[in-house]
């Protein structure tokens, strides 16, 4: 069991490097844009993209932050034979992968598309409600980061919910959330002092200048 156990130890290693590729940051690159932590918000995520080089750079850069979150999960699934604690694990290593990539001097994104990707796979019922919440906060305010902030919240609590009721979910499982809840919301933490003195930047899906 303990062999067993360190032969699949690759698998969080290979989660965090996954995780740590900035897609955001490569795809402006290729679009002849300047270094994406240095325009917008300094965020390498898919709102900062969308903002700096283009709506549909910005939908490419969610679904490669939320993929590889998603692929991450699936390859420990896989090859761990759907063991829950190599998934969250795994789960884990990629979204803080993508908080503190070690190309960008652990300096990364926000994690809340990797983050959808990881709990998309694992309780797929809590990430669609969660989703549908962003989406209600962010039309309503137009603020991207209220709504991630809103969802990261919330995120604990809808999978307690809605892991197969009236089960709760593994430990494993609840602690996993509760850490990448916080972790993302820590992340936002400009974003919340901003909001609170009225200066945090609106959604809009017109390139900057």
């Amino acid at each position: 069991m303990i062999v067993s156990s360190l032969g699949l130890a690759w698998l969080p290693i290979a989660a965090y490097l996954l995780g740590s590729i900035p897609f955001g940051l490569l795809i402006a690159k290729l679009r002849g844009r300047n270094d994406l932590r240095e325009t917008g918000s300094g965020n390498i995520g898919a709102t900062n993209v969308t903002r700096v080089v283009g709506v549909g750079e910005g939908l490419v850069t969610l679904l490669l932050d939320a993929g590889k979150g998603m692929l991450s999960v699936w390859l420990a699934a896989r090859f761990s034979h759907d063991s829950i604690v190599w998934i969250m694990v795994s789960g884990m290593a990629v979204i803080l992968g993508h908080l503190f990539p070690v190309w960008l001097g652990f300096r990364g994104g926000r994690g809340v598309a990797t983050g959808a990707g990881v709990f998309l796979f694992i309780c797929p019922e809590a990430t669609v409600w969660a989703i549908l919440l962003w989406v209600i906060v962010v039309a309503f305010w137009r603020y991207v980061s209220l709504g991630s902030i809103a969802a990261g919240v919330a995120m604990p609590l809808l999978v307690y919910l809605l892991w197969a009721p009236p089960h709760a979910p593994p430990l494993v499982v609840s602690l996993g959330v509760s850490l990448a809840s916080v972790l993302i919301i820590l992340k936002h933490r400009r974003n919340i002092e901003r909001l609170l003195v009225g200066t945090e930047p609106q959604l809009t899906l017109r390139r900057s200048k």
